[in-house]
């Protein structure tokens, strides 16, 4: 056993908590700022489109540092990192509360999501070494837990933020979370020995990933506004993001020290299990993505009662995930996270059944239920891909399957936004195709005045068309997960720990 896996904390509870904070906080900030947009906008003087860049440069960012995370953790160890990034978080959180104008915030909040990389691989990697072996899947499951409440408390908070008090606060309440942070771990982690490896840093690769990845986002971003490849901007920063990403691929499997490890993908465990878990988080994220939006575009719900109604599937997780970290290593993680898949599934085969009359009880109630798919599926899926590795491996595993999972939420939500809105406009051509002085339904419609009555049925239209695409949606994420089911039985199963916390295999 290494000595980084056998150092204890004088209080492991106190120090998980404290590590959880951090990665809880990174997790907030990803969604926190979604609902405050419109008001950040407008006292910015810009559009909402425009404003969209406040989440896109945190999103960017924060995908660009995963991989240079295991490099640094190797550089100057696990634990000055993770506190190191929390510290820069802090100070960019207060950047962006006291931003003046919105080229500042952008800057601030890329920051930001640069400083926030390391706090998720990192602190999987505390908690694997400062838990015993056989205790490290509640580790894993704790993780697992912040990860699926943080993007519920964030609407409702943000939203609760923004208009009970000002939008500067969705940023400025990180510094007294982060304060905490920081002084727990520091006093918990700072006798934790570590041994610099002083590798060079793969400049080229870094560029390459910088130039390609954020050609990409930009691309996934606007490409919805400028009609996809229609438009030759959204074609040139196409070939010119495929051109950088098939380099950095070639340059990164023939150079001696990569920034990003593409040779683990040998490992069948971590290549299944990443893939596993990308396109189900991205399902994941469509699904908190579009309710919400869907709920407050045509439901009429306010934020804070969009949040509200999916905030219910955060709640069998706060419960179910630690016992199934304490049971971790007598299951099979694998039935688990299929079991995951077909919860969700079901979950969106009943919302594939709404209507535009559905209350706020039915959505609340499928929600919780997915609540316990959620709970089966980031700690195992999570165990599966780190199962086979050891030492530095395991951060470099971190750092790249948190990497890929980022830019799949990225993905996953520019083509959900374009499936929603486009799928919506065909619907609506349809239905429209109906509504001419012929039919007599629709001539009953029209009285004296003409225009308000045909205004009227085209707000109904809209209505259908949008309730229509959404059902089209879920039935599509339905199928997906079902789809992933037998996938995950063609990983290997995790090899138990231990029973008394011996070295990891």
């Amino acid at each position: 056993m290494s000595q980084q896996q056998g150092f204890q904390p004088a209080n492991l509870a106190l120090c998980t908590f404290a590590i959880a904070l951090g990665v809880f906080m990174q997790v907030l900030d990803s969604t926190i700022a979604n609902v405050s947009l419109p008001t950040i906008a407008g006292n910015m003087g810009v559009s909402l489109n425009q404003g969209t860049w406040v989440i896109t440069s945190f999103t960017v960012s924060n995908a660009i540092g995963l991989p240079v995370t295991a490099w640094l953790s190797r550089r100057i160890g696990e634990v000055h990192l993770y506190v190191g990034a929390l510290i820069f978080f802090l100070i960019t959180s207060f950047l962006c509360g006291i931003a003046q104008s919105m080229n500042e915030l952008v800057i601030y909040r890329t920051l930001q999501g640069f400083a926030a990389a390391p706090l998720f691989p990192m602190s999987q990697v505390l908690l694997m070494s400062i838990f015993p072996a056989a205790k490290r899947s509640m580790a894993l499951a704790l993780l697992g837990m912040v990860a699926v409440v943080g993007p519920i408390v964030g609407p409702i908070l943000g939203g609760w933020l923004t208009y009970d008090y000002s939008w500067p606060w969705i940023f400025f309440i990180n510094i007294p979370i982060g304060i905490f942070a920081v002084m727990v771990v520091l006093s918990q982690l700072k006798d934790r020995p570590h041994k610099p490896v002083k590798a060079p840093l793969d400049y080229i690769g870094f560029t390459a990933l910088v130039l390609g990845v954020g050609a990409l986002q930009v691309v996934l971003d606007k490409g919805n506004d400028l009609d996809w490849f229609s438009d030759p901007w959204i074609i040139g920063g196409s070939v010119f993001a495929a051109i950088m990403l098939v380099f950095l691929v070639i340059w990164e499997l023939t150079d001696d020290h990569p920034i990003i490890n593409l040779r683990l993908f040998a490992n069948r465990n971590f290549r299944l299990g990443t893939i596993i878990l990308t396109l189900g988080y991205a399902g994941f994220f469509s699904i908190n993505l579009i309710l919400p939006q869907w709920l407050q575009s045509q439901m009429g719900y306010t934020s804070v009662w969009a949040g509200l109604a999916a905030a219910p599937m955060g709640m069998i997780p706060l419960f179910l995930t630690p016992i199934l970290g304490r049971l971790g290593p007598r299951l099979d993680m694998r039935k688990l996270a299929a079991s995951s898949f077909v919860v969700i599934s079901l979950s969106c085969f009943m919302r594939s059944n709404f209507t535009t009359d559905v209350d706020f009880y039915t959505i609340a109630s499928i929600q919780l239920f997915m609540g316990i798919g959620i709970s089966l599926f980031f700690m195992p899926m999570t165990t599966i891909l780190l199962s086979d590795l050891n030492g530095p491996a395991i951060a470099d595993a971190a750092s790249l399957s948190t990497f890929i999972r980022t830019l799949g939420a990225s993905f996953a939500s520019s083509v959900t936004t374009w499936f929603w809105t486009h799928n919506a406009s065909l619907h609506h051509s349809v239905l429209t195709e109906h509504i001419n002085p012929y039919n007599p339904l629709a001539a009953s419609f029209s009285g004296e005045n003409s225009t308000s009555a045909l205004m009227s049925i085209n707000n109904t239209i809209d209505h259908q068309s949008y309730m229509l695409s959404t059902l089209d949606l879920f039935n599509i994420l339905m199928w997906m997960f079902v789809v992933l089911i037998p996938f995950v039985f063609l990983t290997v199963r995790p090899r138990p720990a231990p029973a008394h916390g011996g070295a990891a295999h």
